[in-house]
């Protein structure tokens, strides 16, 4: 799928600790769980100044630019560990 090839090309921007990419579970079909998405993205940063620096990273940048026509809406859910 080129969306998730091009979404695992981020993960090797500088301050992205870790990254995980995927479909939803076909086996998961509980009440509770949303599968009202194609395709997920997991980040972890190294630290709030990586992760702030990500959008508007060149990288990413270009991804949106190349493959932004491949989905019609993204929902971004930031968060700090506590």
């Amino acid at each position: 799928m080129h969306l998730i090839e091009g979404l695992r090309t981020l993960g090797k921007i500088e301050g992205v600790l870790s990254l995980q990419v995927g479909p939803p579970s076909p086996e998961v079909t509980r009440d509770v769980v949303d599968a009202s998405w194609d395709v997920s993205e997991t980040m972890h940063f190294t630290g709030l100044a990586e992760q702030v620096a990500y959008p508007v990273h060149t990288a990413h940048l270009a991804f949106v630019e190349e493959r932004g026509h491949l989905w019609s809406r993204v929902l971004v859910y930031d968060s700090v560990p506590v």
